[in-house]
Formats: structure tokens, sequence, C-alpha cells
């Protein structure tokens, strides 16, 4: 029995359709990614099945017994609140109950009745086990109930919303963009306990991992109709694919036929007689069809200003450190930055990000350490707080500055016109940015980023409330950009599509580069130990290799045969560390090759080859040293 079910259900805002004859139902335990364009009506359709928003047509049921709570896209304020006290206005009715009940309680004339009832109605609702359930939920999700909101970062405010809606116990969970502002580390955290979840999602992200991940049912409401794709996000897109092949193809045959029947109209008295009646009649349907299709959304089209290259090296930090107030934020880094790199950063809210890009742009100096800029550097800066834009003034304003049109890569430009590629009509172009939506405000951002002429992006959480189209041709452009890269962002696909090398903040200061993207970070960043779990201190795959490579070069030759080893075994003992040597040897040849910064100049599929290639080579290495341990300890049994 489905938890909600929606049928034919209309919705429209002024003459713009939203939902048309839609049908939905809501399995229990289902976790469904809802997907569509900026606008499509996403979070509407979440506001009807939450009651916000009443329906035009059609019917929404929602199973009596079904219980319905949402984690709201705003993070909680920063306030003088416990933390206790915000998961606990998740149960916000039992609240007021037990707190009615004990006013009535303590009054000098005390309404039985009245008692009774309250008793009753707290009762129906576990509202005696009120405090149980809040320490519960804040021991799952590791909260300090104690701790005041002012003190907590943006993802530990983030767990306590989801506390407030944890506590409730639902049968389905609402989550709109629920990793805006967070970072890697806390949105893995959060996608676990998503996973973990036993009752149903409905959940809009532009997180396209935390979508694959999630997923067990995509929807997607795209001009105004809502269609179902089995499986996660990467089945969805192939799906889709097909789909939108289709549609060409019947579009195209349906516009041929139409043209003809046109073609015949125009001949003249032939096409009056009563005979071709029924002709005609079906011409006027097909232009009536024709009229109602509504055309798919156009996707954005943007190019980057491109500014006259910059000196071959960009910046040079040369054992640099910066504290604040006693905090080292930067310790001992050292890195070279070269034309054409794409650089991300990744590491969590507070880490020193921010710091590391100033150092880079000359804003501040280290407190020890140096620092070489390059030449003919032109920066254009992307702020996720969007403090370039005047938020009073209407987006041509923001743009154009005072012109009518604007050059872009020798290329003259009317401000309307270059603003229609970034999805802005003139009407909506002469709305105050104030006005728009987070994910126009930062289409916004960007059109004004790329009509100023740059060889250095630094691109600071540019997919927050972007669709997956629009974010998939920042990639592409990206990718084709001639210029240098710094990127921060907390979306792992986006990091994993368009950087050649990431700069993680480990903790205490210490950052370390790493070759390739997220994915690339992962499989080589220092990974956890006996001690280490407690320590917070790893040693890297590398230096382990680099160990047990050595070990293998200083141990003796392998003994002649034993009673213990087959003369297969023996003849292979004898000959591995040949071919340890050679694959050691092949490794630092892959090692060097992607050392040279012209590496990175090449085509991204080259540079991902080589990568896979590093990997491979790595764990041929690791394979052969394991076996080499194992057939050594079996002879010395």
């Amino acid at each position: 029995m489905p938890l909600i079910r929606i049928d034919k259900a209309s919705l429209a805002f002024g003459t713009r359709p939203l939902l048309t004859d839609v049908e939905l139902n809501i399995e229990p335990g289902e976790r469904i990614g809802l997907v569509g364009l900026n606008g499509a009506g996403k979070s509407t359709l979440m506001k009807v099945i939450n009651k916000e928003v009443a329906l035009d047509g059609g019917d929404l049921w929602i199973d009596p017994a079904c219980r319905i709570a949402q984690l709201p896209q705003a993070l909680p304020a920063a306030d003088e609140r416990r933390v206790w006290d915000v998961v606990a206005e998740g149960l916000q009715d039992i609240v007021n109950l037990r707190r009615e009940y004990d006013e009535v309680a303590s009054q000098d004339d005390i309404s039985m009745s009245k008692l009774e009832s309250l008793q009753q109605k707290i009762e129906a609702l576990d509202g005696w086990q009120l405090e149980q359930n809040v320490e519960r939920v804040l021991t799952q999700l590791s909260l300090d109930g104690e701790a005041l909101m002012s003190s907590l970062s943006g993802g530990w405010r983030r767990r306590a919303a989801l506390g407030a809606a944890l506590v409730q116990n639902p049968d389905l969970l609402l989550l709109d963009e629920p990793t805006n502002h967070l970072d890697i580390g806390t949105i893995e955290w959060m996608e676990q306990q998503l996973i973990e979840f036993r009752g149903g999602l409905l959940f809009v992200s532009h997180d396209r991992a935390l979508v694959d991940h999630l997923a067990t049912r995509i929807i997607e409401l795209d001009r105004g109709v809502l269609t179902s794709f089995k499986g996660n996000y990467t089945s969805y897109v192939e799906q889709k694919q097909v789909l939108l092949e289709n549609e060409a193809r019947q579009n195209a045959l349906f516009d041929k036929k139409l043209a003809q029947e046109e073609v015949w109209i125009r001949q003249g008295i032939k096409a009056r007689r009563t005979r071709n009646e029924g002709r005609v009649r079906t011409l006027e349907k097909l232009r009536n069809e024709r009229a109602e299709r509504m055309n798919r959304q156009g996707k954005a089209s943007f190019n980057l200003e491109e500014a006259q290259k910059s000196g071959k090296l960009a910046a040079e930090l040369e054992h640099v450190s910066v504290a604040f107030e006693g905090k080292q934020v930067i310790r001992d880094f050292s890195m070279t930055l070269q034309r054409g790199d794409r650089v991300g950063l990744i590491g969590p809210n507070g880490a020193g990000k921010s710091t590391l890009l100033k150092l880079i742009l000359g804003d501040i100096e280290p407190d020890s350490g140096s620092i070489k800029r390059g030449t003919k550097l032109e920066v254009a800066y992307f702020d996720q707080l969007r403090g370039q834009l005047d938020m009073d003034k209407t987006v041509i304003d923001n743009i154009s500055e005072g012109r009518e049109s604007i050059e872009i890569n020798g290329n003259t430009r009317h401000i309307i016109g270059y603003l229609n590629d970034f999805l802005f009509s003139p009407e909506r172009a002469r709305t105050p940015v104030r006005a728009l939506s987070g994910g126009e405000c930062n289409r916004v951002l960007l059109a004004k980023l790329f009509s100023q002429p740059a060889n250095l992006l630094v691109l600071d959480e540019p997919t927050n409330d972007l669709d997956v189209e629009t974010l998939e041709l920042l990639e592409e452009i990206l990718m084709e950009y001639k210029g240098t890269v710094l990127l921060v962002s907390h979306d792992r696909a986006f990091l994993d599509n368009v950087v050649t090398s990431t700069v993680a903040f480990e903790g205490n200061g210490r950052l370390k580069a790493y070759v390739g993207g997220y994915k690339d970070w992962l499989r080589q960043r220092p990974e956890p130990t006996a001690v280490g779990k407690e320590a917070g201190k790893n040693a890297p795959k590398p230096a382990k290799e680099a160990a047990k490579v050595e070990a293998v070069k200083a141990a003796p030759a392998p003994k002649k045969a034993s009673v213990k080893l087959s003369y297969k075994l023996q003849r292979e003992l004898e000959s591995l560390p040949a071919e340890i040597e050679a694959a050691e040897n092949s490794l630092e040849a892959l090692q060097s090759e992607m050392a040279d910064p012209a590496f990175y100049e090449q085509d991204h599929a080259k540079v991902a080859e080589k990568v896979a290639q590093l990997s491979e080579q790595e764990a041929t290495l690791e394979r052969l040293m394991e076996r080499w341990v194992e057939l050594e300890a079996m002879q010395e049994g």
C-alpha cells in the first residue's frame, strides 16, 4: 500500500503549467530522487506533498498513518538555542501539549477533565517518551545536546536539523538540496545516515554522486510531466537519452506531416471541396497540437572570455606557513601552479581553503616561506556568497554596468542575447536579483564572471543550486579552458570531471597535493591503521609500498629449495625479486612522466588514462610483494 498517491494532478502559476495530469505513487522504503531543470517545479511538488500548496485539479491521497517530515534547505540559525531544544522542535506538537499539561496541573483549581484529555492526547503521540526519543537521536547523530547553535559550524547545524526531522520517526522524509554548503566529509556522513534510514525518501539534489548512491528510483519533472525511471542516476541518464532520441524522431515526423498539409491547404479551391473537409479538420487539429506542444526549455549555452596567456608559471609556493590567533592553518606547504593546471581544494569547512586562495592571489602574505606569482595574470573570482552581485539591481544592470552590449572573445553581443545564453528571458533579465531563485543567482554570477577576460579562474562552490544540465555544460567549458583553474567544491562528481590534481587539507595545517580528482585522492590518501584510527595520523600508501620494496631489496637471496616448497613454487620465489624490480622501474617511469608540468596540458582523456595506468601499476607492485612475503613465509615455516 503506497504512502502517497497523486492522481491526475494539475497546477499552474499564471499561464505557466508546472504539473499537467501528474500521477505518482510513493511506496514505503523507496528512496526517490526528483530531478529537473531549475524552475521546473520540483520544490513546488514537494510543497504539494507537504500540503503547503494546493492543487488546481486532481487528487492527493496520503495514508492517514503516514508521518511526513521535512529537512529544510536553509540551515538553522546560529543562535543561543541548545542543540537539544532544536532537535526537540521536531516534536513541537508534543512539546506544546506537555507544556499545556504542566500549566493545567499547576493551577490551584485543576480541571480534571481537561487534564485527562491532554493526557490522552500525549499518550496517543507517545509524548511521555519525548526525552528518551530526543536523546536517542542525539546519540545516533553524535550531537552534544548542551552545545549552543552559535558555537557550531554549518555542517553540525545541518546535523541538528536532520535530528529534528528524524526524531519524528517519519515514514517519509522530504529533502530539498540537503548538501548545500556542506563539506565532503559531512556530505558522506549524511549520505550514510540516509542510506540507513528505514523510511521513504523524496529528495532534490544537484549532487550527482549523492543521487547515484542514494536513489532507488528517479522521477523527472519536465514540462509539467512526471516520468519515472527505475534505478539510480546513472541508469536514469542512459534511459533518458533513449527517450530524448525517440522524442526527436517523433517530432520530426510530426513536423514533416504538418508541413505537407500546409502545402496542400494552400492549393486553393481543391482544398475546400466538401469531400476534403475531413482533411481540413485534420490539419486544424495538427496545428492545435503543434501549438500546444511545449518545447523543452533550452540549455544554458555560454563561453568564457579568455584573456591573453599568462606566463607559464602561475604561482610557486615554497615552505609557506600561515597562522591565525595561534592556530596553524597552513604548515610548511610547497606547490607549483602552472598555466593550464586545474586544481581542486578538498577539506572540511574552516580548514583554510580560502586562506590558500588568498595567498596565491596575493591578498595576504605568509608568516614564513616565499611565494612567486606569475606574470600577466588576469583573475576572475566566483564567490559562493555572491558578494559581487548588487541584489537590488536587475540582472542586466549587474552584468552590463551601463553598456548595451559586451564583447566576448572579439565578438560583440547585445546584453539581452548574452543573458539568453544563461536561460534569462528578456522579462527575467529585467528582474531584480533579489527576486531570483538560488540557481538563477548563480547563473547571474557565472554570466558576470564569464564576461570578464581572465586567464586564472577562481571558483568557490560554483555548483550550488545549479541544475544538472548547467553543471555538465560548466564542466565541458572548464575542461576546454586554456587558462588556470582553482576550484573549491564539495561536489565529488564535479571534482572528478574537472580537476587534474587536488590539494587536500589533512588536519593540523598539513596540506598535500595529489594527482587526479576526488576518487584518485580517496585511493592515494592516508589509510587508517590500528594506531592511526585513534591518533588520526596515517602513513600514506606510497610510503608503505616504498618500505616493502626496500625490504625486498635488503633481504637475502631466496634460500635454495626446501621440502616445503614445490619445484614450481621455488622457481616462482626466485623470479619474484626481478619482477618486483621491473614493476618498480615502470612505476617510477610513470611517476616521472606525470611529474612534468607539461603533462597536464594534454587532453583530459589522456591524463585520465595515465592516472589509471598508475593505479594498475601500483596494484601490480603490491600483489607481487605480497606474493613474495607469502612464499618466504612458507619456506621459512
